[in-house]
């Protein structure tokens, strides 16, 4: 499988995204958007992925780029691809499937319970989700579920926190797939943002535990291969 990622800033990349496909054997290709990389032709891969970012989606005078990755991705969707988004990867998503996207009242950062919405059980990807789970959150944007979108969860301080369209587009505004070193990433470029309120942890609570990344990183994991199941079933 053809797998090409967005990336918006250097510090956010794949993170344990990449071992899994690497494991699978896709082909992994990349636009780095902060470098003025071109987009690619819908035609050329068969998976989309849009990465995070700490860039709101209406920041097109700052990011011009903005508007022709909206484009990108909903020609991907209206194909038939199969599309990934996380963190700003859903919001805009969220945007091109005519969703409203907004400040959500207050940062959340760091690891937090997320509870299984009752609707995803009627999605595939996610019915064997768990039912309540820490992972871990780096935002402060949220969105509302677009028409035709299963809602899939949702924490203390986000009521959506992802959706599925179709089956073959996921949305998460979690983090699943964040290692130690791409968390202390975040740490280190956007420290500024730990401002010690009432959902933003502290960078010795973000860091402390290893573990916590692996257990992440093993959702992930269940999560990718339900969705390429999903893809290759139909």
């Amino acid at each position: 499988m053809r797998v090409h990622y967005l990336q918006h800033v250097p510090f956010e990349g794949l993170g344990a995204i990449e071992g899994y496909m690497q494991e699978k054997g896709h082909e992994l290709s990349c636009t780095r958007l902060f470098a003025g990389e071109t987009l690619p032709a819908v035609d050329s891969f068969d998976w989309l992925i849009v990465m995070g970012g700490p860039m709101g989606i209406y920041d097109e005078d700052q990011y011009p780029w903005l508007a022709d990755e909206k484009v990108c991705i909903g020609q991907a969707i209206r194909a038939g691809k199969t599309v990934l988004g996380v963190c700003l990867g859903a919001q805009l998503i969220a945007d091109v499937l005519g969703a409203r996207v907004y400040f959500g009242g207050h940062r959340e950062i760091g690891w937090f319970d997320i509870i299984r919405a009752a609707e995803a059980e009627q999605t595939p990807l996610f019915k064997s989700f768990p039912e309540k789970t820490e992972v871990f959150h780096w935002h402060g944007d949220t969105f509302d579920i677009p028409d035709g979108a299963v809602r899939l969860a949702e924490s203390a301080a986000c009521k959506n926190q992802g959706f599925v369209y179709g089956n073959r587009v996921v949305a998460l505004q979690f983090h699943l797939e964040t290692t130690p070193e791409s968390a202390a990433a975040l740490v280190e470029n956007c420290r500024a943002e730990l401002d010690g309120s009432a959902f933003v942890q502290s960078e010795e609570e973000i860091l402390v535990d290893s573990a916590n990344f692996s257990r992440l990183n093993l959702i992930l994991a269940a999560v990718l291969a339900a969705l390429e199941e999903q893809v290759a079933a139909t």
